[in-house]
């Protein structure tokens, strides 16, 4: 998992700059997303326990957006350029340095965690470890929300991204990952951004069993 999480990390770290400007502000055009996160941190809210990673944070748009939705957000990431520039633009959150399969929370901590395509580049066999780990801190009946590229065929299909390879999810498929890793999954999302790839933005909400 090490080598092929370095080479993301890398490759973030080479778009820091133009990533943040192409997608710090791209939830005002997408108006599912901010439903589902919204939706999301409502039901968050409601647990009481109002700690949510968001796991993946990128420049930190989205921790932002769960701290005005009156969440305690905060922000990790693999890419140490993305977690220094989310610390300057939002230097009154909390943003540290993680891998996904060894986060830096004890267990049973948070009331939600988001997943923002985070997961994306994360080859099929390994996704398993890094699902059984947003369970491991989430406190029971807490919250993961994970946002991805859909797809309808019956397998993970791996494609060209643009900053590192990535691959998209038959919904089902990651579905009963979800459900195998001691999730329950009670709502989901697809819609089609008429995206270039001809994959379905996708979103899946799951609770801790």
């Amino acid at each position: 998992m090490a080598n092929h999480q370095d080479e993301t990390s890398a490759a973030y770290d080479g778009v820091v700059e133009l990533y943040a400007s192409l997608f710090a502000d791209r939830l005002e055009t997408q108006p599912f997303t901010r439903a589902m996160i919204g939706t999301f941190a409502e039901l968050v809210r409601a647990t009481g326990n109002l700690r949510a990673a968001d796991v993946g944070c990128g420049p930190g748009h989205l921790t932002a957006m769960l701290h005005e939705l009156s969440l305690d957000a905060f922000g990790l990431d693999l890419s140490p350029g993305m977690v220094n520039y989310a610390r300057r633009a939002h230097p009154a959150l909390c943003f540290q340095e993680a891998r996904m399969e060894s986060l830096p929370i004890e267990d049973g901590a948070l009331g939600g965690v988001l997943a923002h395509y985070s997961m994306i580049h994360t080859p099929p066999g390994e996704l398993p470890e890094l699902l059984a780990e947003q369970v491991r801190v989430l406190a029971p009946d807490g919250l993961l929300l994970v946002s991805f590229f859909g797809t309808d065929g019956q397998e993970p299909v791996r494609f060209d991204h643009k900053v590192a390879p990535a691959y998209s999810w038959p919904a089902d498929r990651l579905a009963e990952l979800l459900a195998d890793a001691g999730l329950v999954p009670f709502a989901r999302l697809l819609h089609d951004p008429a995206s270039e790839r001809g994959f379905l933005d996708a979103h899946l909400l799951a609770r801790r069993s």
